[in-house]
């Protein structure tokens, strides 16, 4: 089995991004996003819908009714995701160890300590190099494979013709049946090897982001698949000889004159196969943070031409850290192996799952259609896990217990932050409320821009209101910010800001809805506020232009030359120079509150957040205390606090103090 382990893969973002679209195309999820403030999105207009079947309304009713069934697929999500993500550490380390094993067959003498020494060294260089992105480095990767390819594809047909030319037989079924029935127990025990064979194959699911449909099928039935039965063929064909060899037996078939090429490309190999899941865990991590599945971490974005090439320090690190403690704990490439085909076998079963409320709720096939589906897949998928079960005692009990650690991780930050957010819609304040009594408070407005961030997107943010009750002022111009992540992997950014007007016109109050995409790339402070009251400007040219009624919102598309010209004219960063292009490009030409706008941005503009402190009411239960108090608490105290992780300018910043109680 050397050779499964040296072309790893796994399965990426599949499983969240299924359970996205369901979130998206039904209300079965708990990630949904409220439909009437995305009706405008081209990404949220659906198509034309077959007839609903009667199996997908009982599908759907029973989600809506039963919310407990919609928290139970909402772990039994983040357990797949949960999976991948310790597919991250099980690959990298039984990659490079199994490759790096190669030189004890020409080193007999060498010590297995210097095997795992050797190993770590490779696992250090892989990931200290994460953070100069995959760009610099992607021109090597499909030479390095197709070299992989043709070695291992060589050397099968030379071990088939010169061991045994008779195992091409194998690739009849009959043999299959006939192993089954010779071997019994033994041969089921032997699928969780098999299935090391196959977790590869998966992979290429996560390629559809950057490759097409037709090119992934043409070079896995042409290229790989080949390949690797070729490969496997000729391994047993040698073991068909050399049964002594079974546990060295790719390394030991390989002719004497090309075992070092092939040693060098094996180890090149692993490292590219490895960069694969590295990378797809950066990804998978920063969308289940973008949906408030994750804590908040640091997201640098390596490529500036290709869009999903990211890095995360912390994760980085901490993959690196369990790579090596993998590797130095197990030693053992069988048990690492158990571990990583339990892990991605679960996977697969949970991603067949999901395809199977896929089919029947948002294709709305026909139940014969998905029964052929589940039986043919999950009955598959199940023999495997039965099989790889039995191995937990040996290795498999790792990716068990590293994925219920995520899991808390992850159900605990998202439940702590629906629960938070709860709390703000709740307690929201009424504006007018605020407005009515703020001549006892002796309210006052301050010259400047005043951005107030909150989730909530009707109503005051009782952070807010608290500041106002306390500070009775703020600023002339007041714009409150409401940042939602949807389940659609990018919107356009001419769809992506919804502004409407607070109140009669001189209060200048504003609401802007800013719409992000789970794959959307960063967000620059800078960047940001110049498209944000650009956009403003543009709608107060539009409010006069269409007649808007007080309180509509409305999508703001594509600027005009003038704001263009004011904002974007210039290429310079400097923020005193943005503004004044601002204040001159306006000119007399608009209104007086475009002016406006233009003379309080020169004045300042400034970020107010909440700096909140959630803790579960003294009634709640001891698992809500623990969850939100401990858990909760602790993932907060040490993830990025919102302002860094969106960038705000630290002396353009107010925070309020408030303590939420949940």
């Amino acid at each position: 089995m050397t050779t499964a382990k040296v072309v790893p893969g796994s399965t990426k973002c599949g499983t969240f991004a299924l359970y996205s679209l369901m979130c998206r195309k039904t209300k079965m999820g708990l990630l949904a996003t409220p439909q009437a403030a995305n009706e405008h999105l081209s990404a949220y207009k659906l198509e034309t819908s077959s007839k609903e079947t009667r199996t997908s309304l009982l599908v759907k009713n029973f989600f809506e009714k039963h919310r407990t069934s919609r928290i139970a697929l909402l772990l039994f999500v983040l357990l797949g995701t949960s999976m991948v993500i310790g597919d991250g550490v099980l690959t990298p380390a039984m990659s490079v160890l199994s490759a790096v094993s190669g030189l004890k067959i020409k080193i007999p003498r060498l010590h297995e300590n210097c095997i795992v020494f050797v190993s770590c060294i490779v696992l250090v260089g892989l990931f200290a190099l994460q953070h100069y992105g995959t760009h610099r480095v992607s021109f090597l990767f499909a030479p390095i494979l197709i070299a992989w390819l043709g070695c291992i594809s060589g050397i099968g047909i030379y071990n088939i013709f010169k061991w045994n030319p008779g195992v091409v037989r194998a690739l009849s079924p009959y043999y299959v049946y006939n192993f089954f029935k010779k071997a019994g127990k033994d041969g089921w025990s032997s699928l969780g090897g098999v299935v090391l064979c196959i977790t590869g194959a998966e992979a290429m699911f996560a390629d559809l982001g950057h490759f097409s449909k037709l090119s992934i099928r043409v070079a896995f039935t042409a290229v790989v698949y080949p390949c690797l039965v070729v490969a496997y063929m000729g391994e047993a064909a040698y073991l068909s000889k050399h049964r002594e060899d079974l546990h060295s037996s790719f390394y030991k078939a390989l002719p004497e004159s090309v075992f070092w090429p092939v040693l060098v490309i094996a180890t090149l190999a692993t490292v590219v196969g490895s960069q694969a899941i590295i990378s797809a865990t950066f990804s998978i991590i920063s969308q289940c943070r973008a949906l408030g599945c994750f804590p908040r971490v640091k997201i640098i974005h390596t490529s500036s031409h290709v869009h999903g090439q990211i890095y995360i320090p912390e994760v980085n690190w901490l993959l690196m850290l369990l790579c090596l403690a993998v590797t130095i704990g197990f030693r053992d490439i069988d048990m690492i192996g158990n571990a990583y085909g339990l892990a991605v076998i679960i996977v697969m079963f949970v991603t067949t799952c999901l395809m199977f409320l896929i089919i029947t709720t948002v294709w709305k096939r026909s139940i014969f259609l998905v029964l052929l589906f589940v039986i043919t897949f999950g009955s598959l998928e199940l023999l495997y896990f039965s099989a790889c079960l039995v191995k937990v005692p040996h290795g498999g009990w790792f990716p068990l217990i590293f994925s219920l650690i995520i899991l808390l991780v992850m159900s605990a930050w998202h439940y702590g932050t629906a629960k938070k957010q709860a709390f703000e819609l709740q307690n929201k304040v009424c504006l007018d409320y605020l407005l009515s009594i703020s001549p006892s408070l002796g309210l006052v407005r301050v010259p400047g821009v005043g951005l107030v961030y909150s989730n909530i997107m009707t109503g005051v943010p009782p952070m807010f209101a608290h500041f106002v009750t306390n500070f009775p002022a703020f600023h002339r111009i007041l714009i409150f910010v409401c940042l939602r992540t949807l389940t659609v992997p990018k919107v356009p950014v001419d769809e992506r800001f919804l502004i409407g007007r607070i109140g009669p016109p001189e209060y200048r109050l504003f609401r802007c809805i800013v719409r992000y995409g789970y794959k959307d790339g960063g967000r620059d402070s800078y960047e940001f506020e110049n498209q944000l009251l650009m956009k403003v400007a543009e709608y107060l040219q539009q409010e006069v232009g269409d007649s808007l009624v007080n309180g509509e919102m409305s999508v703001v598309g594509q600027p005009s030359n003038l704001v263009v010209d004011a904002v974007m004219g210039s290429e310079r960063t400097e923020r005193s120079k943005k503004r004044v292009r601002f204040k001159e490009a306006v000119g007399a030409d608009v209104r007086q509150e475009v002016r406006e706008l233009a003379d309080e941005r020169e004045a300042g503009v400034s970020y107010m957040m909440g700096h909140t402190c959630v803790v579960a009411h003294e009634s709640s239960s001891f698992i809500k205390k623990f969850v939100i108090d401990v858990v909760y608490g602790f993932l907060r105290r040490n993830s990025r606090r919102p302002a860094v992780a969106l960038g705000i300018p630290h002396a353009s910043l107010i925070e309020v103090g408030m303590v939420y109680h949940v």
